[in-house]
C-alpha cells in the first residue's frame, strides 16, 4: 500500500488478535508491477512455499491459475460471496469456470475535465473521444490551456490500456470471445489511428508519447489541459488545498468504458497453511477492511454497496477487464513496441498491428 498512512499493517495485527496462535508477516515489494511479477514467478515456479497469501495485479491471475501456482477457491468462494463484487472484478479471476482469487481492491480508467471551462463554452462532458477531441481543440483554441486532452502513451502497460480503451469505444477488442487475435483488424486500426491523430491535430501535445500516469497527472493539476485520462487516485489531488484546479474538476466515464485495475489476493498452491491462509483472504477482504483502505490510501472497494458517490459508481460498474487470458503478460509486451511505433509515426497503425499479430500468432502457437 503506498504512503505513510498503509493500513495493512494495523489490519494484520487485529486478525492475529481475532486468531491467537497464527503470525502474520507482511513482505514488501517494490512498486513497479514488472518487478512484483518477475518475483512472484521466480518464487512459484521453484513451488516455494516461503508466503501463503499474494497480492496480484489482476490480468496475472489467469496466468498463476493456469501455472498451478495457485489454489482454486471456488468452492470457499461461493456465488453468493462473489455476487457483493462487482462482476467485471469476478471475470477478472476465473480460468475454465473457476474462479482462482478474491477482489480486494479496484480502480478503473476514467475521464477527468475541466467543469468550467467547458461550461464557458456551453459543452457538456463528451460521449466519444471524436467529441472530446473537438471540445479540447476549441477550448486550446481559446486560449483557456496549453493543451487539449493527456493521456498515457509511454512504451509500457499504460498505452496498452489507452489504445483498449479506444478500441472498445469503437466495438472491438484485441481479443474476440472466441480468442481470435484482433478479430476486426481495420476498426482496431482506426482506433489506433486516431490516438496518433490526436497528437498530429494538436488535441494531445507530443509529450504524450512519453507520459505514464503521473507525468500526466502532474501536467493537468498544473491547469495546462482540458482532459486527462487517468485512475481515480487524481480526484483528491485535484481538489487538495493549493491545488491550481481545486473547485475546477469533474469525472465522466471514458466512451466505451474504462479500463479494470486494481489487485487480488490469491493463495500459494504450495502454502503449508490453506485453512488459515483462507481465513487472512477473507479478513482482508470483508466490507470493513476494504473501507478502511478506500479511507486511507483511496484505493477503491471492489463492492458497489460501499460506494457513496453515485458518479463514481456508475463509473466502476462500466469498468472492463483486460482480456482475460494466461497470456496476457505476452499479449501486452508484444502489443506495447508497435502501439508506440504507431503513434510516434514510425508505423503505419495497420502495419503496426500486422506486425503484432504476426508475433503474436508465432508465440502463442508454440
Amino acid at each position: 500500500m503506498p504512503g505513510e498512512r498503509d493500513p495493512l499493517p494495523a489490519l494484520l495485527r487485529e486478525f492475529e488478535r481475532l486468531h491467537p496462535g497464527i503470525t502474520v508477516q507482511s513482505e514488501p515489494l517494490p512498486w513497479t508491477a514488472d518487478v512484483q511479477h518477475q518475483f512472484f514467478v521466480i518464487n512459484l515456479e521453484g513451488r516455494s512455499s516461503g508466503f501463503d497469501v499474494l497480492m496480484l495485479d489482476i490480468i496475472w491471475v489467469p496466468e498463476f491459475a493456469r501455472a498451478g501456482w495457485i489454489l482454486d477457491l471456488s468452492d470457499r468462494f461461493d456465488a453468493a460471496a462473489r455476487a457483493e463484487h462487482f462482476p467485471s472484478t469476478i471475470d477478472a479471476a476465473r480460468l475454465d469456470q473457476r474462479v482462482w482469487a478474491v477482489p480486494w481492491v479496484m480502480n478503473v480508467g476514467l475521464l477527468y475535465y475541466r467543469r468550467d471551462l467547458l461550461e464557458r463554452h456551453g459543452f457538456a462532458p463528451p460521449k466519444s473521444y471524436e467529441e472530446l477531441a473537438r471540445q479540447a481543440l476549441v477550448v486550446r483554441g481559446a486560449g483557456d490551456v496549453r493543451d487539449g486532452f493527456l493521456w498515457q502513451g509511454k512504451q509500457y502497460e499504460g498505452l496498452v490500456v489507452n489504445v483498449l480503451e479506444s478500441m472498445w469505444a469503437l466495438g472491438t477488442d484485441v481479443l474476440g470471445p472466441d480468442g481470435a487475435l484482433l478479430p476486426d483488424a481495420a476498426r482496431a486500426a482506426n482506433a489506433l489511428a486516431e490516438r496518433r491523430r490526436f497528437i498530429t491535430a494538436g488535441v494531445s501535445p507530443a509529450l504524450v508519447t512519453a507520459a505514464d500516469e503521473e507525468v500526466s497527472r502532474r501536467e493537468f493539476g498544473a491547469g495546462r489541459a482540458a482532459f486527462l485520462r487517468n485512475w481515480p487516485y487524481g480526484l483528491a489531488l485535484f481538489d487538495a488545498p493549493g491545488s491550481p484546479v481545486r473547485g475546477r474538476v469533474d469525472i465522466a466515464p471514458l466512451p466505451g468504458g474504462g479500463a479494470l485495475g486494481g489487485a487480488h489476493l490469491a493463495i500459494n498452491a504450495a502454502t503449508p497453511h490453506p485453512a488459515a491462509a483462507w481465513d487472512l483472504v477473507r479478513f482482508l477482504t470483508r466490507p470493513e477492511a476494504q473501507r478502511r483502505i478506500a479511507d486511507a490510501v483511496g484505493l477503491h472497494p471492489t463492492r458497489p454497496a460501499l460506494f457513496e458517490s453515485p458518479a463514481l459508481l456508475a463509473i466502476f460498474r462500466g469498468a472492463r477487464a483486460r482480456p482475460v487470458t494466461p497470456w496476457y503478460q505476452t499479449l501486452s509486451a508484444t502489443l506495447q513496441p508497435e502501439l508506440s511505433a504507431a503513434i510516434t509515426g514510425v508505423k503505419p497503425p495497420a502495419r503496426a498491428l500486422d506486425d503484432a499479430r504476426h508475433r503474436l500468432h508465432y508465440l502463442l502457437a508454440r
